[in-house]
């Protein structure tokens, strides 16, 4: 599993040029999935991301996190996340999870952030989505779970 977060003053997801979620402050992630993905590691994976540190206190020092009040998720399934390059100009996408797999995983994933109390807003799975967000800082970190092994 991959997550790119990015911490965002406000952030928009269009499928068809109508919004379908939509968040003010908060964090657009972009998640993914690979083989072998499974609830433990999506459990490990949220409780991490709702406990980073990347949101200011009142020092301006990121010290603070989403259990901390400061704000929502706006989550975006992105197969793309596991692009392999290193051949030829064409990423291949054979590390990426089938869609009917990670379909579940990503209902999984989200419902395990709303039960931790955040309030998440998503994309539709599969779509051609438009995202459209202001990254605050600019803070982007990305997270794989083969660090959690």
């Amino acid at each position: 599993m991959k997550v790119v977060i990015q911490r965002s003053k406000n952030a928009s997801v269009e499928v068809d040029n109508k919004v379908v979620g939509k968040i003010d402050k908060g964090l657009v992630i972009l998640v993914g999935f690979t083989e072998n993905d499974n609830e433990n590691i999506i459990d490990k994976m949220v409780n991490k991301v709702i406990n980073l540190r990347i949101f200011d206190d009142e020092n301006g020092v990121m010290n603070k996190s989403l259990l901390d009040g400061n704000g929502d998720i706006l989550s975006i399934s992105q197969f793309t996340l596991y692009a392999d390059t290193k051949k030829g100009r064409r990423p291949s996408y054979i590390k990426a999870l089938r869609g009917e797999e990670s379909t579940i995983l990503y209902d999984i994933w989200n419902n395990k952030l709303k039960e931790a109390g955040i309030n998440v807003e998503t994309g539709i799975f599969g779509a051609d989505m438009k995202v459209s967000l202001i990254n605050d800082g600019p803070v982007t970190i990305i997270i794989d779970s083969e660090e959690f092994n």
